[in-house]
């Protein structure tokens, strides 16, 4: 049997890979190797190891790597401890083939370390555009990898062009969809309101009501001015004082200032009408995209699961510039102005037709059939 092992360092990593471990695991030829580490270990990002943990997954390793402060100086320095630390996980491991998922800083430490102990390595979400430091790091680890699972045609075809072998690349959309294919189903009509009131901080949200829901994440290359960016973003939050779920920002560099722009608010403003949270499980996260009067931010979930579901979507500055996105999304600047006029056509405009630009729900069983058989190699050679 061939022994996989998935590196999972965040929330988001979690949700984008869950679908491949449950067909990795379930698959006959096939060993699931777990291994988490960086903000999926910690509770103030809410303790995503744990969630996993309910939902089967068992980890083989844990990592601690995430150096405290959240500056470009500690993100630095938690790649290169991710890397000390997942060399010897993986020295200990020894898997067939490991897994990395997209364009984080526990990402890269995982690429080098696999790549440098001759261990092939397989990328998913790769070839993307995006703004930020993630584009760089994302076309980083394709040149690093030796597997590549796209979610999207354009993706797949930058990924050639970028001169990788044709017949290592598979198309087989966001393992993403999977999940939200599947919860979808399940909860289309019903949001699980006993766990956000029993959860969180702040007011109660009158789900009777159109709310709104909040995803925003520091911009790496814009380190300093996040608090700012935020300050614009709950001006706009306080002007309509509509229900509104909020989500704590990831762990990139600049998280900080988000917080602290955040906290800033909830200790000057009457927030009855919004409630904070550090994480949300994928059961209740998607029926509130699914639900939501309009999302606001400039997390890639608006864009990948937005389209999906055909959600309403305000996307705010650069972290996701470039990236194809459906008719789904309205892009708009840091200035309060500009922002509120996007959620008011949002919020006219209602929800939009789904759209399976980043899959249609089988990408997890189409990786896992696709790692049980491929040539492995740790050759690469440019192609032009």
């Amino acid at each position: 049997m061939r022994k996989i092992c998935v590196v999972v360092g965040s929330r988001a990593n979690y949700s984008s890979i869950k679908s491949v471990m449950t067909a990795v695991k379930k698959h006959p030829k096939l060993k699931l190797q777990l291994v988490v580490g960086a903000s999926a270990l910690l509770d103030r990002y809410g303790a995503v190891v744990q969630t996993m943990e309910e939902d089967g997954f068992v980890p083989d390793a844990t990592v601690h790597m995430l150096v405290e402060g959240e500056t470009p100086l500690t993100m630095a320095k938690s790649t290169g401890l991710g890397l000390l630390e997942l060399a010897t996980v993986f020295d200990r491991l020894k898997p067939d083939i490991v897994v990395t998922v997209g364009d984080r800083f526990e990402t890269l430490a995982t690429a080098i370390a696999a790549t440098y102990m001759n261990i092939p390595l397989a990328h998913t979400m790769g070839g993307e555009v995006s703004g930020t430091i993630d584009e760089s790091i994302r076309h980083a680890v394709t040149k690093l990898a030796h597997l590549h699972f796209p979610a999207n045609e354009d993706a797949a075809k930058r990924i050639i062009r970028m001169g990788e072998n044709p017949k290592t690349v598979h198309m087989v959309g966001c393992p993403r969809m999977d999940i939200v294919d599947e919860i979808a189903k399940k909860y289309r009509d019903t949001t699980d309101k006993s766990f956000l009131k029993k959860e969180g901080v702040g007011g109660s949200v009158d789900f009777t009501k159109p709310f709104l829901l909040i995803m925003q994440h520091p911009v790496t290359t814009e380190f300093g001015d996040g608090e700012q960016q935020i300050r614009e973003t709950l001006t706009v939050v306080e002007t309509l004082k509509m229900p509104t779920i909020m989500l704590w920002p990831n762990a990139d560099a600049g998280s900080e200032d988000i917080a602290r722009g955040m906290r800033k608010f909830r200790e000057k403003h009457e927030h009855g009408y919004i409630r904070f949270y550090k994480n949300l499980p994928l059961h209740t996260f998607i029926p509130l995209m699914m639900h939501t009067a309009c999302m606001i931010g400039n997390s890639s979930a608006a864009i990948r699961e937005g389209s999906f579901l055909g959600t309403p979507a305000v996307n705010i500055g650069t972290r996701q510039t470039g990236r194809e996105h459906g008719k789904n999304v309205l892009n708009c600047g840091y200035h309060s102005t500009d922002i509120l006029k996007a959620v008011k056509a949002q919020l006219k405009h209602g929800r939009y037709s789904a759209n399976p630009l980043y899959g249609n729900g089988d990408a997890g069983r189409k990786i896992a059939a696709i790692l049980s058989v491929c040539p492995l190699s740790v050759q690469k050679r440019i192609q032009y």
